[in-house]
């Protein structure tokens, strides 16, 4: 008869199980590390500062225009620089250029069906594809708009009117079939808050303005002391991952 009372785990019985895992597995090895450790620090995994000369995705006449854009995104004023002074155009370049602008790290085939609103772009553009068509397809409006200017040509009221009318779908860009206008900005907007606010590792937040002017501390290793002094500034300037990188000092 079998017996289907419960078994009951006491911590005699689970000690007396974990005592026998060695014997099961042939035993644990373990081993002593005189002098120094085998390992070195960033050895696995180093942070590689991006070369802020130069473009690697977008083009002469995209700069131009990303540029323009980021600084109506994030205009200058007495707290921060604008988005160009902060290095944001230079961000999305690099990204574009690596993995996030490939889609390298997502399932990017088909089948490609219309997603909710929730999940935005659903087709098979890549980022990189995607601000290569809508930048096209921005200046295009812009030029046949306004007698031939570009964006970056207009004044800072004319272009708040632009990236308005992106937003809130006064104005329709020619893109591709699944990528609308409203994603097109948002993308923008989206990229640009991310160089604006990123560890200048990446090209952005260029000398941390961004996090200087939110009292962000970085990447500090600890500030729990500062934890719960609520409505007090911190006391220190932020640090960046580049800090802690061999071969690189950044002031903070």
């Amino acid at each position: 008869m079998l017996d289907n009372r419960p078994l009951k785990m006491c911590r005699r019985r689970f000690l007396a199980s974990v005592a026998a895992l060695p014997a099961l597995t042939g035993g644990v090895l373990a081993h002593t590390m005189p002098h120094k450790l085998p390992w070195s620090p960033f050895a696995g995994d180093p942070p590689r500062p991006i070369n802020p000369l130069g473009w690697y995705f977008l083009t002469p006449n995209e700069v131009i225009t990303v540029e323009a854009i980021v600084d109506r995104l994030i205009p200058a004023d007495h707290l921060s620089p604008g988005g160009k002074d902060a290095g944001c155009a230079v961000f999305i370049d690099r990204q574009l250029a690596g993995s996030f602008g490939k889609s390298s790290h997502l399932y990017n085939k088909g089948p490609f069906l219309p997603g909710l609103p929730t999940q935005g772009y659903q087709g098979e553009l890549t980022p990189s594809g995607r601000y290569r068509l809508g930048l096209k397809a921005l200046e295009d409006h812009v030029r046949a708009a306004n007698a031939g200017k570009s964006f970056a040509e207009l004044t800072g009221e004319q272009q708040d009117a632009v990236l308005s009318g992106l937003e809130e779908g006064k104005i329709t860009l020619k893109l591709a079939s699944g990528f609308s206008t409203r994603q097109f900005f948002e993308l923008l907007l989206q990229n640009t808050m991310e160089g604006f606010f990123a560890d200048p590792l990446y090209g952005g937040n260029k000398d941390m303005a961004s996090w200087k002017m939110i009292g962000f501390p970085g990447a500090r290793y600890d500030y729990r002391d500062y934890v719960e002094k609520y409505n007090q500034p911190y006391p220190h300037g932020p640090v960046s991952i580049m800090s802690g990188a061999p071969g690189w000092n950044v002031k903070g």
